[in-house]
């Protein structure tokens, strides 16, 4: 088997974590457990398609841990598992320096983020 390679580091966590919504994903996860309708309802311009493939990618790289109730109806939560909360300082540090390009290119940085829980 061969080993895969890297060029720099920051490929293996980009491999995991990047693309538009797995930290916006992980950023929803921070606050708590979330079921798939509320994340769904947190980033409306999600498709559920994607939404369902991001979650299952976080997962089998160990990110976030699905929870499922055996219940009726079905219940199904997400919530960062704890290999996923050390990406949190990451993901804070991230959301200010994207706050920080939105003043600097914007001005008003209300202008531009969504009316959000996270944006508050």
């Amino acid at each position: 088997m061969n080993q895969k390679k890297y060029n720099v580091s920051v490929e293996a966590a980009l491999e995991v974590i990047g693309g538009k919504w797995k930290c916006v994903i992980l950023c929803h996860l921070m606050r708590g457990k979330k079921r798939t309708s509320d994340l769904k309802r947190l980033m409306p311009a999600i498709t559920q398609k994607m939404l369902t493939q991001q979650l299952r990618e976080l997962e089998e790289h160990g990110i976030v841990n699905r929870i499922a109730y055996n219940q009726i109806p079905p219940k199904v939560e997400y919530e960062l598992s704890e290999y996923g909360h050390s990406l949190e300082p990451i993901l804070n540090s991230l959301c200010e320096w994207g706050e920080a390009r939105i003043i600097r290119e914007y001005g008003d940085k209300f202008a531009v983020l969504e009316d959000n829980i996270l944006n508050h």
